[in-house]
């Protein structure tokens, strides 16, 4: 398959896939026909998705199952009048048929915007409005279906929904029943549109870690974009089963459950649950005898607390992270109970993977490798000029005339956005770092998140990993708080072990500010500690630092 799409498949070394990664563009390319209906063709009978959940229920799909399905869920769709550039969002938690839902609109050249089942009605509106939506697929949920209804009065475009529902299950007045109706459509025709590479294919809403979140417009090259994910990050082949911890309506479900994957001719594996539970996650591992394994550092640093000597997880080859910066102490504790060393990427939801260590590369813990080769990546200061090895910067991709492959098209309907983010042939994504002198890149964090105290300017995930590496800490978040002598200090919002809670106080806190002193420079030690039964996060798991500034700032 890969070989349709790059001048050279296999590399021997980090130089070799660096200097000679080069895509070929087909005109006109969709994911759904050149790739997903490619492989029913070839290999109809090969296991496509082996989706599972918390109830014992399981499904397994082959290429050519898959292909049968999204064609019938095609028609259907555009038997309600669903076509090419219809916004649709999809709100499905990790129902079977999201993928469906996502290859079917694909077919259409509808433009899908995945969304959280978490979404308020104020959320909702705020999507339609600025979307223009003109369909909803969601779970029938009754928060969600309570969310959606009355977001329906303000909000114009949208002309239909459908809940999809388990058979039998009743939906609410108003709402197509999917169940009910879609096999009943004629044979799928395939529209006489031809997609342009560059029409827009999928949007999400950026995670919103301050503000309202932006639109983010992907064209459908951004699908061709992942082959490097799934393929040389995950190091994904067609005898792999792959699971990624993801929550469907966040960008990591399509790095990690969707685009890449199955262009490796891999198996997603998908496990549908209601709550986090590790023990139940390993047990699956187990059970399915996954190979591949992705998921947020988050989700490692309660894996790492398990005893691990109680699962079978020999059959676990790779294991991959991303979404936030991976701890050292996190990394160091998963090797020495399984083996693995976790292989750490970097990306944001308007780009594919920029940075990763591959498989020819030895990882360094809490590194988060060098420039995928599709990009040209580099550090700045704010002047404009480059940063030297070992000084912090701004990462940014270097565009020049031509968009690579897998980054955005633009913020939509909103070009003021797009222009302060990408000028003068740069993408700014936001995000400081460093480089050490064998070109591995160093997360420091936002650039809004840096912490500046008595001239110091300092990265909260230094002084977070320094914190993480204490046996009395599961999780902890570095935010700055003002002051009226340093300007700001560092604040640790600390979330102890169950083992540790009961010693929570004045000697835990000295404890905790020593251990800092030790493990980094002590001008970074956080001089206010406070112990919190767990951290804001966004849908993606990522850390809201501002919800702890806007927190602070409210009681001052």
């Amino acid at each position: 398959m890969i070989e349709r799409f790059l001048k050279q498949t296999h590399f021997e070394s980090v130089e070799d896939y660096c200097q000679n990664l080069q895509f070929i563009i087909p005109e006109n390319f969709n994911f759904a026909y050149d790739v997903m209906d490619v492989w029913a063709a070839q290999e109809p009978d090969k296991l496509a998705l082996l989706w599972t959940n918390d109830q014992g229920k399981e499904i397994r799909t082959s290429f050519g199952e898959l292909k049968e399905q999204t064609d019938q869920a095609a028609s259907y769709l555009m038997s309600l009048g669903i076509g090419k550039g219809d916004p649709v969002m999809l709100i499905l938690k990790r129902r079977y048929e999201w993928w469906v839902m996502m290859l079917a609109l694909h077919k259409i050249g509808a433009v899908v915007i995945p969304a959280t089942h978490m979404l308020t009605q104020h959320d909702i509106i705020y999507r339609n409005t600025r979307a223009s939506v003109k369909a909803i697929i969601c779970v029938n949920d009754p928060y969600v279906v309570s969310q959606i209804q009355a977001a329906m009065l303000e909000s114009p475009t949208v002309q239909l929904a459908i809940a999809v529902a388990d058979h039998g299950e009743p939906v609410p007045d108003g709402f197509h029943d999917w169940q009910a109706e879609w096999l009943k459509t004629p044979p799928f025709r395939k529209p006489s549109f031809v997609n342009s590479n560059d029409d827009t294919m999928l949007m999400y809403f950026t995670s919103g870690t301050s503000g309202e979140p932006n639109m983010v417009a992907h064209d459908y090259l951004y699908a061709l974009g992942h082959l490097t994910t799934g393929v040389f990050w995950h190091n994904l082949h067609e005898h792999s089963l792959h699971l990624t911890v993801a929550d469907t309506g966040w960008g990591k479900a399509v790095w990690g459950k969707f685009y890449g994957q199955w262009f490796a001719g891999a198996a997603v594996f998908v496990f549908d649950h209601e709550k986090f539970n590790a023990d139940a996650l390993l047990r699956q591992i187990e059970k399915y005898k996954v190979t591949s394994f992705c998921a947020p550092p988050t989700i490692y640093r309660f894996i790492i607390r398990e005893d691990l000597s109680k699962y079978d997880l020999s059959c676990l080859e790779y294991c991959t992270t991303a979404g936030e910066a991976l701890n050292p102490a996190v990394f160091e504790k998963f090797k020495e109970k399984t083996g693995i060393s976790m292989m750490e990427g970097f990306g944001q939801t308007e780009t594919t993977m920029t940075l990763g260590t591959f498989p020819w590369m030895t990882p360094k813990p809490g590194s988060m490798g060098i420039p995928n080769g599709q990009y040209d990546i580099d550090l700045l200061r704010p002047d404009g000029t480059r940063c030297e090895d070992g000084e912090k910067g701004e990462i940014v991709v270097r565009v020049g005339d031509k968009k690579p492959v897998g980054l955005f098209k633009e913020y939509y309907r909103d070009p003021d956005l797009t222009r302060r983010a990408w000028h003068d042939g740069i993408y700014h994504t936001g995000d400081m770092a460093w480089r050490d002198e064998d070109g591995y890149y160093w997360f420091v964090g936002r650039m809004d998140d840096i912490i500046k105290s008595s001239g110091y300017r300092i990265g909260p995930f230094e002084v977070e990993s320094a914190l993480m590496t204490h046996p009395a800490v599961v999780e902890c978040a570095i935010t700055g708080v003002p002051d009226d002598i340093r300007g700001m200090v560092v604040k640790a919002s600390v979330v102890l072990g169950k083992e540790w809670r009961h010693r929570a106080g004045d000697d835990l806190v000295k404890e905790l500010q020593q251990h800092v002193k030790r493990e980094t420079a002590p001008y970074k030690y956080p001089r206010i500690v406070e112990f919190v039964d767990e951290l804001p996060k966004t849908i993606s798991g990522k850390i809201r630092r501002v919800e702890i500034r806007q927190k602070d700032n409210d009681s001052q």
